[in-house]
């Protein structure tokens, strides 16, 4: 949320700074393949936000959990540059039942918050999805390749806009 995607993410919407709100996110358009929540997503754009400031070749790293509709998170962020020291957070998350997979709660702080997120849209074959806070606040553009290809960024990047997200940033990636 996401100081890597989700937990800069996390906090961020948690802690209520950031960028300019929507009225609020829309709904999620599509259901999301439970496959979703497992394996690495790079953020290529996010909403520019105080807890992700400097931070460069944001990867998030899904793992299934013991039960069916749980994970596991690892976030890294490096700073300053895609080779700069790496700061990593683990936390867990859930589906929320009824959703079609499109939406999740992480907790943070050993369970003291939860931040609920929704995939809004994504590829068909899920190799990129757009997932945002309800509240509007904070999006991201996230792809199974730390270099999306140039079509499949463009499409990305103009429904994102479509969703009312004008202001983004790019963290900087490895080169593909």
């Amino acid at each position: 949320m996401p100081k890597p995607i989700l937990p800069a993410l996390a906090l961020v919407a948690l802690l209520g700074i950031g960028g300019e709100a929507l009225a609020a996110a829309q709904q999620p358009g599509k259901p999301v393949s439970s496959q979703f929540y497992s394996g690495k997503w790079y953020e290529i754009a996010r909403t520019p936000n105080s807890g992700q400031r400097d931070c460069q070749a944001p990867i998030t790293q899904f793992t299934g959990g013991k039960t069916e509709g749980a994970f596991s998170v690892t976030q890294i962020c490096r700073k300053g540059s895609p080779a700069g020291p790496a700061k990593t957070f683990n936390t867990t998350g859930t589906i929320v039942s009824g959703t079609q997979n499109a939406k999740f709660k992480m907790s943070f702080l050993g369970g003291l918050k939860k931040q609920e997120y929704w995939v809004l849209d994504r590829a068909d074959d899920q190799s990129w999805a757009i997932m945002a806070t309800p509240g509007g606040n904070y999006v991201w553009l996230l792809s199974r390749q730390p270099v999306m290809k140039p079509g499949a960024q463009v499409t990305a990047l103009a429904r994102v806009k479509a969703l009312g997200y004008q202001k983004l940033e790019f963290p900087d990636q490895p080169p593909a």
